[in-house]
């Protein structure tokens, strides 16, 4: 698996929400300025993610998104999950059958359970960085800098 834009620009709408979001909703429009990523493109990831649970929107003039869940509940693994739809890194071991018949190996392919074994610990790597671990790196990061 290649992660794409989707889990790397979600993950800093996240971030981003988490950061500025603590006193009400946040304008996606502030976002996309902030983070310099197209609205519509985080119109379409907002999508995903409010209906995976993690993000609340708010309509109105002081209407915007905020997290869904405590910063500590929501991990790089979720968002992911969540903007990939899937944890494979490869075709082959997106299925739990042993015989995946994606390539000409199918049956008898040995390297398989090796990226049976990366995709699990990536996630489980990922998993275990949470949006509130992320906060923290990014204060310590402007208190060094600033």
């Amino acid at each position: 698996m290649r992660l794409t834009t989707k889990s790397r620009y979600g993950t800093r709408l996240m971030l981003d929400l988490a950061i500025y979001g603590k006193e009400g909703p946040v304008p996606l429009s502030d976002v996309a300025k902030r983070q310099n990523i197209s609205l519509k493109y985080l119109e379409q990831l907002i999508g995903r993610l409010k209906k995976d649970g993690f993000i609340n929107s708010h309509r109105g003039p002081f209407g915007g998104h905020m997290l869904a869940k405590p910063l500590n509940e929501i991990s790089v693994g979720d968002i992911v999950r969540s903007l990939e739809g899937s944890t494979s890194i490869t075709d082959c071991t997106e299925e739990d059958e042993k015989l995946c018949g994606i390539c000409n190996k199918a049956g008898d392919c040995l390297s398989r359970w090796v990226w049976l074994e990366a995709s699990r610990a990536m996630f489980e790597r990922l998993d275990a960085i949470s949006i509130a671990d992320l906060v923290g790196k990014t204060r310590s990061s402007i208190i060094k800098c600033g």
